[in-house]
């Protein structure tokens, strides 16, 4: 049987053609199957409709083409004149069968065949003005080649039918588009999530109803979500992904235990790929899987071409003495801010760290100690993440990155504490830049000398939080308690009263210059 050359719109279910009651047709012959399509109605009174099939039709005939030998007495009709049903009509076989349907019976041999090797899905007979009933030989012959056999009503014209097939190709299209649209805003918003990879797996494998695994170079599974599958599909399945990131083709199918395959190289040469397995595989299916695999590449490769080389380059230079003013360019930064973040649920990862990158528009991610650092153009608006908490600086050149990453890591510790998504430093101007800096910065020095780095960094959390013990507690990850006898033993070496708001607001001044 050839493969069809179907058209660009989904096929339609011969049962829901069926259960058009405005249509009446009726199924008398062949499989009964829920699975089978039809992608194009077609009306042809050929003896031999072979040559102007393309496959996957509904055939419709009214039985012009057929010899004058099937008369009434070689059609459905029974031995008490009424129109039986299609069990009954065979096993009454000897009463409503003439000597001439022999013949005829190699007639719709020879029909059936012939449209069932050119691809046709079913056949439609319509009941007058040629034939009152559909002949009793075509109904074995559709039943011994499972070709499903209709029969149309009087009432209902070819027109009708072939009308009601574009309706619900129509209709499937649209539930298609549907489906591909809300599986595309699911995955991108997966994408933004703190664990990127997993999500978008888990998303895809929801989509298709099967399962999603990222390979690595190794051909190890990196991740994977959605239903168990056999391994008599995964060990395939794993071997398509070798075959998709170790040669030119970017894509490959296969289908093992009754199990559809699909792999997918994501990026050029970075051997990663995406395998997925499911019951079903459609062109939507397809879509929403390319989807998926562009995510992930950006997920797991360079956000950008060619930022690799340059950012090695500043990297060496930085390492032999250069200054960030020198190398800025050389990764395209100029004045940026700093960006401190936290997922709120799980520790961050690589992956999930170079997915908020990508998201701020930034490849200068940076992950230690479970806190995600971005260096961001300063002309790109920083939002909230869901799932994130940020604490962003004010704007600064190079040569002042380090004094913003400082600020990023204050309005982080803020962030936290209060609960708050995003928190950005307060870049307005105040009573301290009427001091000279370099005074500034020695009174500062001078009044905060007994306290070293750790009490220094408690007293500036306590203070920015209006003293509260808990919020502090939360930003510095610490108990409570541990907090109290910190500001105690500082209150202690300073010789001062931390009740003071006078004292407060002097230490806080002293605070911000170091």
């Amino acid at each position: 049987m050839p493969e069809p050359a179907v058209p660009p719109t989904p096929p339609v279910p011969l049962t829901s053609l069926l259960a058009r009651e405005d249509l009446a047709l009726r199924q008398i012959a062949g499989p009964r199957d829920a699975g089978v399509t039809i992608h194009w109605a077609h009306t042809s009174e050929m003896a031999d409709p072979y040559p102007y099939l393309l496959g996957g039709e509904l055939l419709l005939t009214a039985g012009v083409h057929i010899p004058q030998a099937a008369g009434p007495d070689e059609s459905l009709r029974g031995h008490d004149g009424s129109l039986g049903d299609h069990d009954a009509s065979l096993t009454d076989s000897d009463e409503g069968l003439g000597d001439s349907d022999e013949g005829l019976g190699d007639y719709f041999d020879a029909y059936v065949s012939r449209i069932v090797e050119a691809g046709g899905a079913a056949l439609g007979f319509g009941v007058a003005p040629v034939h009152d009933t559909v002949p009793r030989a075509l109904v074995e012959a559709c039943e011994a080649h499972g070709l499903p056999l209709l029969e149309v009503p009087p009432q209902t014209t070819f027109s009708g039918v072939a009308r009601a097939v574009w309706q619900l190709m129509a209709q499937a299209r649209l539930a298609e588009l549907r489906r591909v649209t809300e599986a595309q805003q699911s995955l991108a918003a997966a994408a933004a999530r703190p664990d990127p990879v997993p999500a978008v797996l888990r998303q895809l494998a929801q989509r298709v109803g099967g399962r999603a695994v990222l390979y690595g170079p190794d051909g190890a599974r990196i991740a994977e979500a959605g239903r168990e599958q056999p391994e008599e599909a995964m060990a395939p399945l794993a071997e398509l992904a070798a075959v998709v990131t170790h040669r030119s083709t970017t894509t490959a199918t296969d289908t093992a235990a009754g199990v559809h395959l699909a792999a997918y190289a994501l990026g050029a040469g970075q051997g990663f790929a995406l395998g997925v397995a499911a019951p079903q595989r459609d062109p939507a299916d397809h879509t929403i899987a390319s989807v998926a695999a562009v995510l992930l590449t950006l997920l797991t490769g360079e956000h950008q071409s060619g930022t690799g080389a340059a950012r090695s380059s500043a990297l060496v230079r930085l390492l032999l003495g250069a200054t960030p003013d020198e190398v800025a360019p050389l990764v395209g930064a100029g004045r940026a801010v700093v960006v401190h973040a936290r997922p709120e649920a799980q520790s961050a990862d690589a992956m999930a760290a170079s997915a908020l990158g990508a998201a701020l528009g930034s490849p200068l991610v940076d992950l230690a100690d479970g806190t995600v650092r971005v260096l961001v153009a300063a002309d790109r608006e920083v939002d909230a993440h869901p799932g994130w908490t940020l604490g962003v600086s004010a704007p600064a050149a190079p040569a002042d990155w380090p004094a913003a990453d400082a600020q990023a890591a204050r309005a982080l510790a803020r962030a936290r504490a209060t609960r708050t998504p995003l928190i950005r430093h307060g870049a307005r101007p105040a009573l301290t830049d009427l001091f000279p800096p370099q005074e500034a910065a020695a009174h500062a020095r001078a009044l905060l000398a007994p306290l070293n780095p750790v009490l220094i960094e408690t007293l500036r959390t306590w203070l920015s939080l209006h003293g509260s013990w808990d919020r502090t507690a939360v930003a510095l990850s610490v108990h409570r308690n541990t907090v109290r006898q910190r500001v105690a033993r500082c209150a202690t070496l300073l010789n001062t009263d931390l009740d003071d708001a006078d004292v407060r607001m002097e230490l806080w001044f002293a605070l911000r210059q170091v």
